[in-house]
């Protein structure tokens, strides 16, 4: 079943590995080799560290490529939205990789192979294990394979979404002279499926209070709120 399961993700990549051992240290969390024997085996740690490298690299010059006229301000926040956690674990369960990783009875148990956080960084180590296999080009390949779809959809109106706690922080330095509070207020769901819900406070008012399945995306929502609830204030 894992030799199967190997052959379709290097299907799906778009590469096939001269050295497979790479492709098993990608998928191998520490929890595994905490609870096996003595193996010689390294876990993923050292080739997520490479491949987070990697994946800005590409993506980079994607982006380069794909927006000739692009700023360096909009081009990093078009990479923001591509190389995220939210995004690479999507990713990594689109091509299947959830199964295929080698984890600890105890990480099983709490529902690992759904964790965002252990999918994108077992993607990051899977093409970190692509570049020193087949060179750039071949990991270059391989990131435009799995991220056909993001890719394909990646343009300027993903900036019309706005970096919203950004511009509540600028806000609050210029009309306040100090930064907006962000307090997470409750967490609800399971490890994989968890809900954030994080309060905005400015000189200790609530000013917004936004959801989101990671932190990152509940501030960003509490801050449109709170960017909305200041120009209502200082409209009225």
């Amino acid at each position: 079943m894992l030799t199967d399961g190997l052959d379709e993700i290097q299907h799906r990549l778009g590469y096939r590995f001269r050295r497979p051992r790479l492709l098993l240290e990608a998928l191998t969390h520490k929890s595994y080799l905490n609870e096996a024997k003595e193996t010689g085996e390294l876990d993923n740690e050292r080739l997520e560290f490479l491949g987070d490298a990697v994946l800005d690299l590409v993506v980079s010059q994607h982006l380069l490529s794909a927006f000739p006229d692009a700023a360096e301000g909009e081009l990093s926040k078009l990479r923001a939205r591509l190389v995220n956690e939210k995004t690479l674990a999507r990713v990594a369960r689109r091509i299947g990789l959830g199964e295929l990783l080698r984890l600890g009875r105890g990480e099983t148990k709490t529902q690992g192979r759904n964790k965002p956080s252990l999918l994108a960084d077992a993607l990051e180590a899977v093409f970190a294990g692509v570049y020193l296999d087949g060179g750039l080009d071949a990991a270059a390949a391989s990131v435009r394979a799995a991220f056909s779809e993001e890719l394909a959809s990646c343009d300027r109106s993903l900036l019309a979404r706005g970096d919203f706690k950004t511009d509540l922080q600028e806000v609050c330095q210029r009309e306040f002279e100090m930064l907006p509070q962000y307090q997470t207020i409750r967490e609800t769901g399971p490890d994989h499926e968890k809900l954030f819900e994080v309060e905005i406070l400015i000189r200790g008012e609530r000013y917004g209070v936004g959801v989101g399945t990671s932190k990152k995306e509940a501030e960003q929502m509490a801050g449109k709120h709170a960017l909305e609830k200041l120009r209502e204030v200082k409209s009225a």
